[in-house]
């Protein structure tokens, strides 16, 4: 993960849906709000699914941005306080 002027870089490399949301939920929560993660990622779904999922969480998706080594990223923005979703299956909401 690196960190600079305000955006936060996470690496999903080829990690499926699910892995992906338990990487990113965990890292947001450490994070103040306003902050804006790129995911990287390979991920042929993350385009639908981190939409539906910073809708759900009340979490800023903010698009494509250049990724490392052509590869995609996806912005999301910190929310102030986002729901909770559940410990193991991060696609749900529930007790965080």
């Amino acid at each position: 993960m690196a960190e600079h002027a305000g955006v936060v870089t996470i690496d999903g490399g080829d990690l499926g849906c699910a892995r992906l949301l338990l990487l990113l939920r965990d890292r947001v929560t450490t994070l103040a709000p306003g902050t804006v993660v790129h995911l990287v990622t390979t991920d042929p779904v993350a385009p639908v699914d981190l939409p539906v999922w910073c809708h759900m969480t009340g979490h800023v998706y903010r698009g494509v941005v250049a990724g490392p080594d052509d590869r995609p990223a996806y912005a999301v923005e910190v929310a102030e306080r986002p729901a909770a979703t559940d410990a193991r299956h991060p696609w749900r909401l529930g007790q965080g």
